[in-house]
């Protein structure tokens, strides 16, 4: 916005200024004045800098590495502080490209096999991953959510210009593109089939993926495979006639699917494109993942289970330990893969936002500002499945501690109070479908750890306390044998109420100033953002997204919300990335009648939980 000024009396300074030419200039002054005065658009003061802590499964610090090709002799191509990972060799075997997170947001490089002479790709806000060069070094396929969704791109090496999307007349996702040998064709695997099943918890969406081929131009659309559950991470032999990949049920998939670590099952297996034969190659424990040609007949994976590492298919075995989304040099000699190498948990990350308005960091799971700023908590496992406790931290994540820990129960969950003096939390056991029976209640500590009060003793389900901003009544998730919705729990006289009594409502977040109570409902097909006044009327819904919404949070001035969403979809296939039960999630904000949607993160990770961080006070 531009606004025009009028210079001061004191600029007219000449004996000769006559009162026609005063006139002539006061008459364009006020035009130019009526020109730039705010619209009704423009009468609102520009928005305020907001900043937001969540958690996500993203790894801590990813890092392409060079190796043998049995993965020893490790070394890593090109440190820095970003996510570094899906890295392939160019047909001539003299670059590597990849994906890196070192300026923002996901975008596409190369470098020379030395480290040496980087180039950037792509610059787009969107996530771009997943390359795959041409056999003649002329195009690349990749994966980007520029469209809405995950899709296959392909773009003009040369001139760095995406020229068309293969994938956009469906709203699924598209993952791992290879190119024949001949060029011809793109083979890549896509959860557009897929029934979307129900995970283990029966919140999360699970998919399922098959194999398909389209020509470049984008023409020739076909499915090869007909698994039913996991064909993924296509990748051709070199004489085109056959499609190696590797295969998994939706049951294998779910045992890792989560905090446990639980091994799966999974094979390679290939599909004869002529016959549609397909017939499996391995045997034996782990999952296995990734497959790409060392030789004519020599295939190359990776494992990942007990004693999981680099694999052959002729039995030979290379090194151990972690190996992801591994490729080899044209000569067989050389392998690239990605590994995790940071450490130190949890995390307290700047994070990109899509958004310069919502500044976001990465913390651990349920993050929670004190109202001066100056502090926060969180849980300190990676996962609310797992045993938790409190910690508190300053408002830079140093000087973590221990705020509150009990040997038998989880503390989960928790919520400063509105004047900064007393934390509530859930205790207890959580994830009634998972391992049994779950017993938690609500209860309260003070700031410094110490008090604790237990509000509900019931025998229920209860967790996901808010506070009301007078600090009287606490909001939470109930869920017993009679009965499940959503709670009011007097603070003093442990006296509850019910405020929804839908099984499905969950994760309630109070209003600042008190009139509303914002939760997640399952009432129209999914999960969706809705606001109920405390006292059970006007309900309304916020969201219309076909993914779930959860997680939702107010900002301390209680314009906005926000929230976890699913809309997004998959950006990758779900079995390449074990331990989380959800691959896929974005942090969004809407205002708070329901407005001016914004997705402020864009990868193929589970990001949650988010929470504001106030303003630090002025001493």
């Amino acid at each position: 916005m531009f606004f025009w000024f009028w210079p001061a009396p004191n600029y007219i300074r000449s004996r000769n200024w006559t009162c026609k030419n005063m006139l002539k200039t006061l008459t364009i002054a006020l035009v130019l004045l009526f020109i730039s005065l705010p619209t009704s658009a423009q009468k609102d003061q520009p928005e305020p800098d907001y900043a937001l802590a969540f958690s996500s499964f993203a790894p801590l610090n990813t890092e392409v590495f060079i190796a043998d090709a049995d993965g020893r002799n490790a070394r890593v191509l090109a440190s820095n502080a970003g996510l570094d990972y899906d890295a392939s060799f160019s047909p001539d075997g003299k670059w590597v490209i990849f994906t890196s997170t070192r300026n923002g947001s996901a975008d596409l490089y190369r470098m020379h096999t030395d480290g040496t002479q980087l180039e950037r790709l792509t610059d787009d806000p969107a996530f771009d991953d997943q390359a795959a060069i041409s056999r003649d070094g002329t195009f690349v396929a990749f994966v980007s959510s520029r469209s809405g969704n995950a899709d296959i791109w392909v773009m003009d090496l040369a001139t760095r210009t995406p020229l068309r999307n293969l994938t956009k007349n469906s709203p699924a996702g598209d993952f791992r593109p290879s190119w024949s040998p001949d060029g011809k064709w793109i083979a890549f695997s896509s959860d557009r089939d897929s029934a979307k099943p129900k995970g283990n918890g029966g919140f999360e969406i699970a998919h399922s993926t098959e194999i398909y081929v389209v020509h470049p131009n984008g023409s020739g659309l076909r499915r090869v495979t007909n698994a039913r559950e996991f064909a993924g991470s296509p990748t051709w032999s070199p004489d085109g006639k056959r499609l190696v990949f590797y295969q998994t049920t939706i049951a294998e998939l779910n045992k890792t699917a989560g905090a446990r670590r639980i091994p799966g099952l999974g094979q390679i297996a290939e599909i004869d494109l002529d016959s549609n034969e397909t017939k499996i190659i391995t045997s034996g424990e782990n999952e296995k993942w990734s497959p790409r040609f060392v030789a004519a007949e020599r295939i190359g994976y990776v494992s990942h289970g007990p004693d999981g590492g680099v694999e052959f298919s002729d039995g030979a075995k290379g090194s151990r330990g972690e190996f992801n989304s591994p490729d080899w040099s044209p000569d067989g000699r050389r392998m690239l893969f990605h590994r995790d190498v940071g450490n130190g948990w949890p995390p307290f990350q700047k994070w990109r936002s899509r958004d310069d308005h919502f500044k976001l960091v990465r913390t651990g799971v349920f993050p929670s500002f004190s109202p001066s700023g100056d502090n926060f908590v969180s849980n300190d496992e990676t996962a609310g499945i797992l045993h938790n406790s409190i910690i508190r931290m300053n408002a830079d994540g140093s000087n973590s501690t221990v705020l509150f820990t009990d040997a038998v129960k989880s503390s989960l969950a928790p919520v400063w109070s509105p004047k900064g003096g007393k934390i509530a939390f859930a205790i207890g056991r959580f994830f009634q479908t998972i391992g049994g029976s779950a017993i938690a209640d609500i209860a309260t500590i003070n700031a410094d750890g110490s008090g604790l009060k237990i509000l509900t003793k019931r025998d229920g389900n209860f967790g996901f306390p808010s506070w009301s901003p007078d600090e009287k009544h606490l909001v939470f998730r109930g869920a017993s044998k009679e009965k499940g919705g959503l709670f009011i729990v007097d603070i003093e006289t442990g006296d509850i109420r019910v405020l929804t009594s839908e099984n499905h409502d969950n994760f309630p977040a109070w209003s600042p100033n008190g009139d509303v109570i914002s939760f997640t409902g399952y009432r129209g097909g999914d999960f969706e953002i809705y606001t109920i006044r405390p006292d059970g009327t006007d309900l309304k819904r916020l969201t219309t997204s076909p993914g779930n919404d959860a997680h939702n949070s107010w900002s301390p001035d209680g314009k906005w919300i926000a929230f976890a969403t699913g809309r997004g979809g998959f950006k990758d296939e779900s079995a390449l990335h074990p331990y989380n039960p959800q691959p896929y999630g974005e942090i969004c904000v809407v205002r708070s009648d329901g407005s001016d949607v914004r997705v402020l993160t864009d990868n193929q990770f589970e990001e949650a939980t988010p929470s504001w961080i106030p303003k630090p006070r002025s001493k």
